[in-house]
């Protein structure tokens, strides 16, 4: 700490010059939720930085180490295999080569938010876990963007399979998702538009949402949801719209087989000629190791390459060619109406995300939001799967304009949602888009899942809908009449349970399930066990349904977990899945692809917890006058140090299924906040 405080210090004294913090206001309200007030933008990013840093500065100092690709410093060989990623996709050397790209206003707003977690630090020396985190600068958090969305885009998936050999070579992705939903004022029965935002995340950690609310005199009033390291409200609602995001799923990386030259493994054939691969080394500290690795790592004209003994392929990722992707929400924060909300995505910089928008003038919309290559159409390149890296026939270089993505405006039917699933299948079936106007390669989803099968069901019939209605439809806890899932159990369905007297009991159960994700239910805690031993045996293998004898394999697994852990068999949901935060357990519902999903890992003695699925939740109502009615709840709270009484707040509501009451007005906040002070440097 001696040598590398006076360094900070310097540092920190220089940007700090730029912000009085005493013009800073933070308002902590009855959930320790941040409210942060401030003349300017940058202002009101120092205060989120700093509010954040109160309720998980742990979290943070791994966001920061990610932008320095020094996470093998922290976390050891995981996080060291991070940095090699980094280094592979070349996330820094973009920001380097399009800092110039952002605009004065935005990198504005960056210096504020680093300069307000610089702050925190050097304030705060005694809760720095992480030495090598600080000081950092723009160009390093900017890096943190590029390598987040890049693993939000699936390199996290598509690395693996590169070089675990599980690639397709030259001779699944599944969701956990989220919900959103938008209702025109003439589909309610108040004239109001309503929206909800519902995201399906990891419940703990760099992914999971947490909830703030920023304020300036420069226009930026905006509350909602935002990630770690998030310098702006990722999905939320400001005085006149809002939006949610859910995960979309079309074609996002292409990856290529390049034909390598057999005198000479470092040279590939392009167009007839052999090309030199780049290579650099990148040098890897590991947490626990007295020395540096040093590691090559390839580039190819199609962007990061690896070799593997299958082979050596590179990927193109069309999320790693643009670093305006955090400028892209601020300009949608900072909208005030659809015009500047849709010419903000006009940028192009967002790589995926569907949008499902609401506001106080009478319009909702959806598109399915990609940064999209204009591929070529030759039916000889098969674009879902392994393509040759040997000709400019499979190089792209441009991308499809906003106008070319799935979208709708105002659909007759009133109302739009997404759950992960197809475009074209977002509203009622008379106002779908046909996905035969759309090029196949797009890989645009073209199915349904459990949840927006449901919602259908949910739907139809229903005139004008109250916002007790819309609350119903988004805390639905049953799974649809025709299951969506990739493995069928409609043999296990058809089982004669007389005929297997040792697990009759278990089947008869599982046979008579009303297929609600209730907290009592003896039949979704058998599923919950199903659907994690089918899909550790299953995982990958081609949709389809069960055997005779995988079923009752499957009823033998439940049966003997049960026994074996808890000594019985007829146990509820509860009884098995649980609610966690801390050493507090508590019975939990939910399970895969149900509108309050829950997925689960082994917790202890025999008991699994959740640790992803139904997450942050925001109801905004857009009355004709006056601020937007809102009420949200998170999972756990606010905050995530086990001292804080916001530790686990909302912990009840999250499963008794209610809000909080939130608000935009600064004057209300102020009155009503459990603590208001500035951000001060000590």
């Amino acid at each position: 700490m001696k040598k590398w405080f006076p360094v900070f210090f310097l540092f920190s004294i220089h940007a700090i010059a730029q912000i009085n913090p005493a013009n800073i206001t933070i308002a902590r309200d009855s959930f320790g939720v941040p409210h942060i007030f401030a003349p300017t933008d940058p202002e009101t990013a120092y205060g989120l930085a700093w509010a954040h840093a109160e309720d998980d500065f742990t979290t943070l100092q791994l966001v920061v180490l990610s932008g320095k690709a020094k996470l093998g410093t922290a976390i050891g060989k995981k996080g060291a295999e991070a940095d090699y990623v980094i280094n592979l996709l070349r996330c820094r050397q973009l920001v380097d080569e399009q800092w110039n790209t952002l605009s004065p206003d935005f990198i504005a707003l960056v210096k504020g938010y680093v300069t307000g977690l610089n702050a925190y630090a050097k304030a705060h020396p005694h809760e720095i876990k992480y030495k090598k985190a600080f000081p950092f600068d723009e160009k390093e958090y900017m890096t943190a963007v590029v390598f987040s969305v890049a693993i939000f885009c699936g390199v996290d998936y598509m690395l693996p399979q590169i070089l675990g050999g599980r690639i397709a070579t030259i001779p699944g992705f599944s969701s956990q998702g989220s919900n959103a939903f938008a209702f025109h004022p003439s589909r309610t029965t108040t004239g109001e538009a309503i929206l909800v935002i519902n995201a399906h995340q990891p419940i703990e950690g760099p992914t999971a949402f947490y909830e703030a609310h920023v304020q300036s005199d420069q226009g930026w009033n905006m509350l909602g949801g935002l990630l770690a390291g998030g310098c702006v409200i990722l999905h939320g609602t400001n005085e006149n719209l809002g939006w949610a995001h859910t995960v979309n799923y079309p074609d996002k990386i292409d990856v290529y087989q390049l034909q390598m030259n057999p005198q000479n493994n470092n040279q590939y054939l392009f167009d007839g000629q052999w090309i030199n691969l780049e290579v650099k080394k990148t040098k890897l500290t590991i947490k626990g190791l007295p020395v540096t690795i040093s590691k090559k790592v390839y580039w190819s004209k199609y962007g990061a390459t690896v070799k593997t003994a299958k082979g050596v392929f590179s990927m193109r990722i069309p999320a790693t060619m643009d670093i305006r992707v955090m400028e892209e929400w601020y300009r949608m924060n900072k909208a005030r109406n659809f015009t500047e909300f849709y010419r903000a995505l006009s940028m192009n910089a967002l790589p995926m995300f569907n949008i499902i928008y609401a506001d106080r003038n009478d319009t909702i919309f959806y598109i399915s939001n990609v940064k999209l290559p204009r591929r070529n159409p030759n039916p000889e390149y098969n674009w879902r799967s392994t393509l040759p890296g040997n000709t400019s026939a499979t190089l792209w270089t441009e991308f499809k304009t906003e106008k070319e993505l799935p979208q709708y405006v105002n659909p007759s039917s009133g109302y739009l949602f997404n759950t992960n699933h197809s475009p074209f299948l977002a509203t009622a079936t008379d106002d779908n888009l046909d996905g035969n106007r759309f090029d196949p390669n797009d890989g645009f989803e073209r199915s349904h899942n459990n949840r927006s099968q449901r919602v259908t069901e949910l739907m139809q019939g229903l005139g004008k809908i109250d916002y007790a209605t819309v609350r119903r439809i988004k805390f639905d806890q049953q799974l649809p009449r025709q299951l969506q899932y990739p493995y069928g159990i409609d043999t296990m369905l058809a089982l004669n349970a007389n005929d297997y007297p040792a697990l009759k009991e278990v089947i008869a159960t599982f046979q008579q399930w009303d297929r609600k994700a209730v907290v009592d239910s003896k039949g979704a805690a058998i599923f919950i066990l199903v659907y994690d031993h089918v899909a550790g045996k299953l995982g990958g293998s081609p949709s389809r349904q069960l055997t005779l004898s995988e079923s009752i394999d499957a009823y033998q697994y439940v049966y003997d977990y049960m026994m074996k852990y808890f000594g019985r068999t007829g146990l509820t949901l509860g009884d098995i899945q649980k609610l966690v935060r801390g050493d507090d357990a508590r019975p939990a519902w939910g399970i895969p692809d149900v509108l309050t999903s829950a997925y689960t890992e082994p917790y202890k003695n025999g008991l699994r917890k959740v640790v992803s699925g139904d997450a942050y939740i925001c109801f905004v109502r857009y009355p004709k006058s006056g601020l937007p009615i809102i009420e949200s709840v998170n999972t756990f709270g606010a905050s995530s140090n086990p001292a804080s009484p916001h530790y686990k707040d909302q912990m009840s509501l999250f499963q008794n299924q209610q809000t909080k009451h939130m608000s935009l007005d600064k004057q209300e906040i102020l009155k009503n906040a459990e603590r208001i002070y500035h951000p001060a440097v000590e």
